[in-house]
């Protein structure tokens, strides 16, 4: 579920894609999926987009959306998996990545899949 939204904020243009392992840190979830967009309003499609696949996929928000009015931090929780959506200066402000630095990082790298897939 965590590459499946990496995976739709990537087909979105997200950049600085990254999923936190969560289970050895947290209770709260096993994932965290960071990612930036370059503006309100993009962070608000790439939100949109993997709420509405993960609908589609009958995987239901556990809780309202946050932020999402805003557009500058937006987070979707999943129960298992929390998605976060930032700009960039607020994904550096809050620093989850530097918070919760025992996590372990996994760095999906999709242009390579991608790459594969078209070589094939």
């Amino acid at each position: 579920m965590a590459e499946m939204a990496a995976r739709l904020a990537y087909e979105k243009k997200a950049s600085d894609i990254i999923i936190l392992e969560m289970e050895e840190n947290s209770d709260i979830c096993d994932y965290f999926v960071v990612v930036s967009g370059t503006s309100r309003v993009h962070n608000k499609a790439i939100a949109d987009n993997i709420i509405e696949t993960f609908k589609q996929e009958d995987r239901e928000l556990r809780k309202n959306v946050q932020g999402r009015n805003e557009g500058g931090w937006i987070l979707l929780d999943f129960g298992s998996v929390i998605v976060h959506i930032f700009l960039d200066n607020l994904r550096g402000y809050y620093n989850l990545e530097g918070l919760w630095k025992n996590a372990k990082v996994i760095q999906p790298d999709f242009e390579a899949e991608q790459l594969k897939e078209e070589t094939v």
